[in-house]
């Protein structure tokens, strides 16, 4: 039996030599952590303040330093004069508000007409859709030759008639 016991005493003691060894090599690299966050603390300490933006403020300057989005190109509108054949030819953009009448301030004056009203209509945009309507003329608005009486939406082809003038909305 006292070779059996010297044996688990000599297998004992080179397994504690084994575990001592990797303990002290934990201690060396525990104290290696610690003064490696020693020198970054002082580090820290000396270095010049950097001021920090907030979050907000680096978003807003992400998203200024963006280039801008292309706008989606709309289906440009022209208001194109048909009658009376002195004017026939003759364009309007038509962007986002536009008002016909003879008033000399109107986006398309008709001064010789005597049957349109000084105010007579007004184009707008809305969604993306082009609208007209009637500003409580005598004689009348009419898209493709029906008269109006509250907004109407006008699209590629359609004929408008304020006073005598007619108009035709183009690409």
């Amino acid at each position: 039996m006292n070779a059996l016991h010297a044996g688990a005493f000599f297998f004992a003691t080179q397994n504690l030599t084994a575990v001592l060894r990797v303990l002290q090599w934990g201690v060396i690299a525990l104290i290696f952590l610690f003064f490696l966050r020693v020198i970054r603390a002082v580090w820290v300490e000396v270095s010049p303040a950097a001021i920090r933006k907030t979050r907000g403020e680096r978003r807003r300057e992400k998203v200024a330093a963006r280039p801008p989005r292309p706008e989606p190109k709309k289906k440009q509108l022209y208001l194109r004069i048909v009658e009376p054949s002195a004017h026939e030819g003759q364009t309007f953009d038509l962007d986002d508000e536009l008002t016909i009448g003879r008033s000399p301030g109107c986006g398309v004056p008709t001064p010789d007409d005597i049957y349109a009203s000084t105010l007579h209509a007004r184009l707008y945009r809305q969604k993306d859709q082009l609208w007209v309507e009637d500003l409580g003329s005598t004689n009348g608005t009419y898209v493709n030759s029906e008269r109006i009486s509250q907004a109407q939406r006008l699209g590629k082809g359609d004929v408008l008639q304020a006073g005598s003038t007619v108009f035709e909305v183009t690409r």
